[in-house]
């Protein structure tokens, strides 16, 4: 039975139980005549065919198991009637269904955080036991769906599920934080893992292109929760999730169609959780690393020699050997340029002569103070341009708030460079008998802008 059958079946039941008490051998006195309502034609005439045959009205409700006034009511009515359900009555609540029925599950079914969001919010003026009543069935039908949940299998390349899950190891004897990047293919239950210290824009997209060379390629569809780098927030009329552009561009540029899980339907995406407690249960434990370039290496060694050949729970075969049928229907990555390395990023110099990258900062030639340059990746090196030509290189930093900072960037550069080099020719009577090596005094950089506003007058 599909999953909305069984809630519509369930809300339904759970309707009629709270608009009617549970029936029982007598009848309940505030619902009057309810038995008589729901007796069946066939017990009907039973009754009175015991009646006419001379039985008392007390022998046959004891043999048939009815109350004595449901029998005397019984034999007053000339003709059987079918059951019909009493007409509703209008409710309070009628104007807040679809709200509640949206609502109740991001509050946990809480029949007291709905009561009072609706008098705060929306004007409801009826008491909490009808807010109450009115969530027991959507409650009830969200305990059914989580015990029967259809699994969604997929054919071989048609999607992969992406999470990111967060595990506290000892990294150098310093207890960190590591964000493990898993990503697990639908069909072969194959996955890559590996971690991070952060889960912002570049390390998604870095962890995607190594798990699509992983694999060789990628899956037609990719699922994601509605993580922050991936989902921007609604479009104007609020009806769908809006993708960040930087990723909708990644996924643009290797050909992925992007899937997004309802809100609040995290099961969705079963596979890859799965995945993630897999690395946190079976790889984690009783480890220890040296740093974070330690921790992948284990874990791809982890990856290799034990999640890629173990019997898996739900298809009962190695991941490795069911990726045989996987791997040709994958979007081909080999021969392909990186997104990361296509990626023009534009920034402005500011007047430290730094550019902020991913919340880090480098230098860049104090005489491009103002500019625009032009940023890319070019394997673990930050490649910063201007007029099309290489003004900076500098090393990836790891995590936030961080500076690089090359002395030939700044403005005391130009002076160095021309005292070494005069001193070296003896170009200048000034420089001769002057001791080879003096001490420098260290001024402040104000000074060497200054300095280096006159030498440009000069020059010209």
């Amino acid at each position: 039975m599909e999953v909305e059958a069984v809630q519509k079946q369930v809300i339904g039941d759970a309707a009629s139980w709270s608009a009617q008490p549970p029936r029982s051998g007598t009848v309940s006195g505030f619902h009057r005549n309810t038995e008589l309502d729901v007796l069946g034609q066939q017990q009907w005439e039973e009754v009175r065919q015991r009646h006419a045959a001379g039985q008392r009205v007390s022998a046959i409700a004891r043999e048939l198991q009815l109350d004595r006034k449901t029998v005397r009511s019984c034999l007053k009515r000339e003709h059987w009637a079918p059951y019909q359900r009493a007409v509703r009555r209008p409710s309070l609540l009628d104007a807040h269904r679809e709200w509640l029925q949206s609502r109740a599950p991001q509050v946990s079914f809480s029949a007291r955080i709905l009561f009072q969001e609706l008098r705060t919010q929306r004007g409801f003026t009826g008491c909490y036991e009808l807010v109450k009543v009115a969530v027991r069935p959507l409650r009830a039908a969200a305990t059914v769906a989580s015990v029967t949940q259809m699994r969604f299998e997929t054919t071989p390349g048609e999607q992969a599920q992406v999470d990111w899950g967060q595990v506290t190891v000892t990294l150098g004897g310093v207890r960190t934080k590591v964000h493990v990047f898993v990503m697990t293919l639908g069909y072969s239950r194959r996955g890559y893992a590996e971690g991070y210290l952060n889960e912002r824009m570049a390390s998604l997209l870095s962890a995607h292109e190594r798990a699509f060379e992983h694999f060789g390629g990628a899956c037609q569809t990719l699922l994601y929760d509605r993580m922050r780098t991936v989902v921007a927030g609604l479009v104007e009329d609020g009806s769908r999730a809006r993708l960040n552009e930087t990723f909708s561009a990644f996924a643009d540029h290797w050909g992925f169609t992007v899937r997004l899980c309802r809100p609040y339907r995290a099961k969705t995406k079963g596979k890859v959780e799965s995945g993630v407690k897999y690395v946190k249960g079976n790889f984690v434990p009783g480890r220890s690393f040296a740093d974070l370039e330690d921790f992948n290496a284990q874990l791809a060694a982890w990856q290799a020699e034990i999640a890629d050949v173990r019997v898996h729970g739900t298809t009962h075969q190695l991941p490795i050997e069911r990726f045989a049928d996987e791997a040709g229907a994958l979007i081909a990555f080999a021969g392909r340029r990186s997104f990361l390395q296509a990626m023009v990023r534009e920034r402005k110099v500011a007047e430290d002569w730094l550019v902020s990258i991913d919340a880090n900062r480098y230098s860049v030639p104090f005489a491009l103070i103002g500019k625009t340059v032009q940023v890319t990746r070019e394997s673990d090196q930050w490649v910063i341009r201007h007029g099309g030509k290489v003004v900076a290189e500098h090393a990836i930093l790891a995590g936030r708030a961080r500076i690089s900072i090359k002395p030939e960037h700044g403005p005391g550069a130009l002076s160095r460079n021309q005292r070494q080099r005069f001193s070296a020719d003896g170009a200048r009577a000034s420089n001769v008998g002057r001791p080879a090596e003096r001490d420098v005094q260290v001024r402040d950089l104000a000074v060497y802008e200054q300095l280096l506003q006159a030498e440009l007058r000069e020059a010209a």
